[in-house]
Parts: C-alpha cells; structure tokens; sequence
C-alpha cells in the first residue's frame, strides 16, 4: 500500500453540493424554439444520482421506525461505493485511519493477522510470525465467522478488526471455517504485536537465512541492521543468501522498494501505472548492491501479496534471485490512502496497477516460482483439489488484462520424498540449491536473458 499524503477537496454539505450542480445546470442553455435533442452530458446523469442518493436518504431520516446514526449511515454509504470498486479501495472514519497508522508503524494490540473481506466473512490472508494467531495455527484461507460467539455477517472489515484487537492479556474466542473440516472455535490471548518485520540466522555453510515477514515503515532499516550483522558474522560473502517472503501480506511500496535495491545494482524494481498511459512511475535501484554475485534464493507462497510479490517479481525479472515455492496471491494493485482533513479520516483508493521490470501484471495471477516446490507429499488427485486461495477469489477484484506469463527459468516441480520427517522442505530445498550452485548469478542473469 502506497502512502499518498494528498489533501482532497471534499466539498461541504450535501445541500451544498446539489446547489452548485444545479446553478451549473441552469446555466446550459438549449436552443429555442427547435426541436432539438440537448447533448448527453455526464453531470446530468451524476446529478440525477445524488438527487436520488439524497431523496433515500432523507426518507430513511424521516420514515425509518427508529431515529437512524446519520454520521453512521454516511459513513456506511461512502465506503459500500468505495468496496464496490474493487477489494482494497474503503473509506476509513478518523478512528479506523488512526489504527492504521498505528499498524504500519510496527506495533499494536492484538491477533496478528492480515485479513481481506469476503462473502461477508473475514477472510485470512496471512497470519504474522510470531503472534497469537500463527501460534495458534491460524492458516492462509481460513474464514472467521464469529468473534466471541457473535456472527461477523453484516459488519464491516474495519468493524471487525477493531474487535479483534485490544490490550495485552484479554481473551478473544473466533470461530474459524477451513475447508475440509466442521468449523470450530479458537481461543486465543491478545498481546502486542510487535511487527519485527526483518530476522535473520545462520544456516550451515555459511548461508544466510533472511526473513521479511511484512512491510513496514522500519523494514527498510531492520534488512540495513540484517545486512551489517550478517557482514560481521559470516564475511561480506556468505555463501548463499535465502530471502523467505512466504506469507508475507505486504504493505509500503517504498519499504519494497528498498529491500529489492539491496539486491540489484541500479536498473528498474517495478513501474505503476494509473488511470491514463501517461502516469507512469518507474521506480529504480540507487544503492550500491550488497553482496554482490552471491547466490539469492527466494521463497514465496500463496500468503505472498502485494510488496512481497514486488520483490519477488524484481529479482526474478533482472536475474538476481532463483524464486521457488508455490504461486503467490496475486496483489497486482497500489492503494493510496488520502487523508480528508482534520477529523474527517481517509480514503483508501486503489490509483494504479504495479509491473514487474519486465512489463508484467501479476494482478489476479500472482508470481510463479522457477521451481513449484510443495511444503508436503501430494498426490495428483490431491493436487487438482487443491484451490489456491487468491486475489482473483475476491469480490470485484480487478482483471489481469495482460495475460499470465511464465517463468523463463522454469524448472520441474519439486515434492518431499515418501516418508519425509523433517521440518520446512521448502527451505531445505532452498539451502540446498545454493550448495548445488542451481542458484548461481552468472546462471540465473545467462537463463533470464534468453528469448520467452
């Protein structure tokens, strides 16, 4: 999500608006005397539309059987117009903008998930490392149904976000719907949420295992720390880097941004574009590289969205980084969030869609991994009953209109051997790709630059 900290003229009251519109009106003059038909004129039709928003409006004032929250059923009324445009666009009310503030600064009370609306339940995206809902076993594509025994239906995303959150130590019961199973409730204990977006470890060999579980205003400056220790701790060339986006939900542009410059020297990390052909930002890689032809592998999942699918898709496209895993969420939109003014909150808007530095749109299609590793054993049968919860699941999601397009380094599909016992095969895979030199630069940059 793209912060875009631009006022908006939002105009004065409702009465204020459709006076203007009709002094604009009356000034259109038709010719006299002939029978001719006026030209069509969009503002006709959107005055007709706010004439009739206020005529329901006032009605529901007058006739409702019992007196309405006025503030509440505006409120109510500008996000449903905003919802309907596509799953990201909302209006957010002073207190909801200043949770989100709260939330992107790394630190807040509560579960620790990312979560989208759908079918009037809260769907799970992703749940954050290290909090009560991935300690719990909280899974990408659950649905929450209830929360402390009431029914979510009807409420707003914002509604319910607001109650799962709260102090440290107070208990919270959901109720969760997975495929496959009864749904059944889960208890957990809220704490603080403390974003630690950026982690790292050594692994053996000399490979340096970094993981970006989110994109926050710090990410940026917790990978520059990871970058220092890991120099001080293996040598300014480790010998392979690992670089896990899995369920990563996203977050700032410029957080992605960042992280992918660490690993190019100069050149394109992703391009947007908006409304018309001319609004076009190209975002470039400024720092000097680090770790400069150290084999980089990436991993990413179906809970991998948005910024993580702009890093993912960047160090694919330039040839810096072999991408494994399973298909990403597919996020290929930029929402920025405008602020109204003084205690009148914000808009959320989705304003352009984001390309890859080779021009591709990964909206509803997600990025494909070089190698399809699986976490466990399937069975083909099993394979194609899988339904890969992603953007295109969402209501009103926008299309892809430029059509998927498959990694040039794609490689046969990988599952765990019969019988296997250890933890993350995803990540084992990963750590012995750089050991067999699968991940090698001067390989990768030679395979990506090979005709489509």
């Amino acid at each position: 999500m793209e912060w875009n900290m631009r006022s908006l003229l939002t105009g004065t009251a409702l009465g204020g608006v459709l006076g203007a519109l009709a002094v604009g009106f009356a000034a259109m003059a038709w010719p006299q005397g002939q029978d001719v038909k006026p030209p069509e004129d969009p503002r006709v039709a959107t005055y007709q539309q706010i004439e009739l928003f206020a005529e329901i409006f006032a009605r529901a004032q007058r006739d409702y059987v019992v007196p309405i929250d006025e503030r509440e059923a505006m409120e109510s009324a500008i996000n449903g117009m905003l919802t309907s445009l596509d799953p990201h666009s909302s209006y957010m009310n002073p207190e909801d903008f200043r949770s989100l503030q709260v939330q992107t600064s790394g630190e807040y009370g509560g579960l620790g998930i990312e979560v989208t609306m759908e079918d009037g339940f809260v769907k799970v995206i992703s749940p954050i490392d290290d909090t009560p809902a991935q300690r719990a076993g909280i899974q990408p594509g659950d649905y929450i149904t209830a929360i402390n025994g009431k029914p979510i239906i009807g409420q707003t995303l914002n509604d319910a976000v607001k109650e799962m959150r709260g102090e440290k130590g107070t208990e919270i019961e959901i109720t969760i719907l997975r495929e496959g199973v009864d749904p059944f409730p889960v208890k957990l204990v809220r704490d603080v949420v403390q974003q630690k977006s950026v982690t790292w470890k050594k692994e053996p060999g000399d490979i340096a295992y970094i993981r970006v579980s989110t994109f926050n205003e710090r990410t940026g400056t917790l990978l520059e720390d990871a970058v220092q220790a890991i120099s001080r701790d293996i040598g300014a060339k480790p010998a392979g880097i690992v670089l896990d986006l899995r369920n990563n939900g996203g977050g700032l542009l410029d957080e992605a941004v960042k992280v992918s410059d660490f690993f190019l020297s100069g050149g394109e990390v992703v391009s947007t574009q908006g409304r018309r052909p001319i609004d076009v930002e190209r975002r470039n890689a400024t720092k000097a590289e680090v770790f400069k032809g150290v084999p980089l592998v990436v991993l990413i999942n179906g809970g991998s969205a948005s910024a993580s699918e702009i890093v993912a898709g960047a160090l694919q496209d330039r040839g810096r980084a072999l991408v494994i895993g399973t298909t990403s969420f597919g996020k290929g939109s930029v929402q920025s969030v405008i602020p109204l003014g003084a205690e009148r909150g914000a808009i959320r808007l989705t304003t352009a869609r984001y390309y890859t530095p080779s021009g591709r749109s990964i909206q509803a299609l997600g990025i494909e991994p070089d190698i399809m590793i699986t976490q466990v054993r399937l069975t083909e049968e099993e394979l194609a009953r899988i339904q890969r919860f992603s953007e295109a699941d969402l209501p009103h999601a926008l299309a892809n209109e430029s059509g998927a397009e498959r990694s040039k380094l794609r490689m046969p599909d990988e599952q765990p051997p019969e019988g296997y016992e250890g933890e993350d095969f995803q990540l084992q895979r990963a750590l012995q790709l750089v050991k067999d030199g699968r991940a090698s630069v001067s390989r990768l940059a030679m395979q990506a630059d090979e005709p489509g």
